[in-house]
């Protein structure tokens, strides 16, 4: 969900911290759902406005004594290092649990990566929500084909497999240099990272908390096999994107300088009403309430409790 913030006192300054991991991405590939869990961790730092300035972990595992474990383990820290030294983020400690197994099943390689910004100006952070209605809404990054390991086909269709999203920690490393400039420059109003569930439930989680600003979007498909098109657009769980709003005199000062980074940034739509509408290619796929998906997402732990004991 991103980041908490903290204040330090008679500073002016804040930290910025975040934990994350994704066991079914490391089930499928270790090394890349490792580097994957740097990359969201210190993207939601960013997005708070958080400069990255150093990380820790947590490597929880089965019996490393098994060799396909021991694989799992070698590899994810492997992930790890190349994910840390790309983006300039020091592991500052950690610990490993290890012998995670029920009757010799061991869970998921879930290598959880804790990482801390710094923010110079604590009266500049951003949150994940629409600010009011009328903001430019941006789509920084790219969405690609990649629904392996997501939550859409976990939920959907009761499916683990494929291969993790791809990671350019190159572009990663930009987008998350341009979320901080921008905060620091005062040119975007919030900031949300795509990841789990993928554009859709990140348009939605955006509209969340703010007393129903709502959005009107229209997205490019992506290109896929048919039949997959729509899903993948709404819930493909590409790395390295973010959804952004941007005040209207703001909105030609950050184009330029997601320019000047090099990150592609797409204007979608704009907040406002009081529903989320979502288009790809003009046709409209959403449209619905934002209380009606809000009270849906505040609620859903307690009804997966409730169909659990039924």
């Amino acid at each position: 969900m991103g980041a908490g913030v903290v204040r330090i006192k008679e500073t002016g300054r804040a930290l910025a911290m975040s934990v994350d991991g994704n066991g079914r991405y490391c089930y499928l590939d270790p090394y890349r759902g490792a580097m994957l869990a740097v990359a969201e961790a210190a993207r939601n730092v960013a997005c708070a406005g958080g400069e990255p300035i150093g990380g820790t972990n947590c490597l929880n595992f089965g019996n490393p004594e098994r060799p396909e474990i021991m694989w799992q383990f070698g590899r994810a820290v492997e992930g790890i290092t190349a994910a840390c030294k790309a983006l300039d983020i020091p592991i500052t400690g950690g610990n490993v649990s290890l012998y995670n197994e029920t009757d010799g099943k061991a869970i998921y390689p879930t290598p959880v990566l804790g990482v801390v910004g710094l923010i110079a100006d604590a009266d500049k952070v951003l949150g994940r929500a629409f600010r009011e209605a009328g903001d430019h809404i941006f789509l920084l990054g790219e969405t690609r084909h990649e629904l392996g390991g997501s939550e859409y086909l976990k939920v959907v269709h009761g499916l683990v497999q494929g291969v993790p999203p791809d990671l350019d920690l190159k572009a990663e490393r930009s987008l998350q240099q341009l979320l901080v400039a921008a905060a620091r420059e005062g040119l975007v109003r919030s900031a949300h990272d795509c990841a789990e569930g993928g554009l859709a439930v990140t348009l939605a989680e955006c509209t969340f908390g703010t007393g129903g600003v709502g959005l009107h979007v229209d997205v490019p498909g992506v290109e896929a096999a048919e039949g997959w098109a729509a899903a993948s657009t709404l819930f493909s769980e590409s790395a390295s994107r973010v959804i952004v709003s941007v005040g209207p005199e703001r909105a030609a000062a950050f184009q330029q300088r997601a320019k000047d980074f090099g990150v592609p940034a797409r204007h979608i739509g704009t907040t406002g009403t009081s529903r989320i509408v979502v288009l790809i290619n003009g046709r409209s796929v959403v449209d619905l309430g934002v209380d009606e998906a809000e009270a849906i997402w505040d609620t859903a732990l307690e009804q997966h409790f409730k169909r659990q004991a039924a």
